[in-house]
């Protein structure tokens, strides 16, 4: 299977349970690794015969300027159920960090690995 992927890519949702995290949008950090339905772009070299990563990174941050959870694991899952059905992708791994939420703690976050990963 081929794979594109997209690291770092950074969006502003409300996301916590907390009270004081749901008062202002947070940026979180997405991670995503996205099999490719097709491996015609190898051969074709066209966009139309891949996943356009910048169409990629347009929905992920209309989807989280629009939706908003308490828990990373749902915002995770909204994400790879969205992606994978809007662009026709077999697999996908979404890893969501939040950056700097904890006292001496850098990064905490979570991945979801969702379809068929194929050879």
């Amino acid at each position: 299977m081929d794979i594109i992927y997209l690291h770092g890519v950074k969006a502003k949702t409300l996301i916590g349970v907390y009270d004081w995290e749901r008062v202002a949008p947070q940026v979180v950090e997405v991670d995503l690794e996205i099999g490719i339905p097709s491996p015609r772009a190898c051969h074709s070299d066209q966009l139309v015969d891949t996943i356009d990563y910048a169409k990629v990174v347009d929905r992920l941050r209309a989807e989280l300027a629009e939706q908003h959870f308490l828990l990373l694991e749902a915002l995770a899952e909204h994400l790879a159920q969205d992606i994978m059905g809007a662009f026709g992708a077999p697999w996908i791994k979404v890893s969501v960090t939040k950056l700097g939420i904890l006292h001496e703690v850098g990064r905490v976050g979570v991945t979801v690995e969702r379809g068929h990963r194929g050879g």
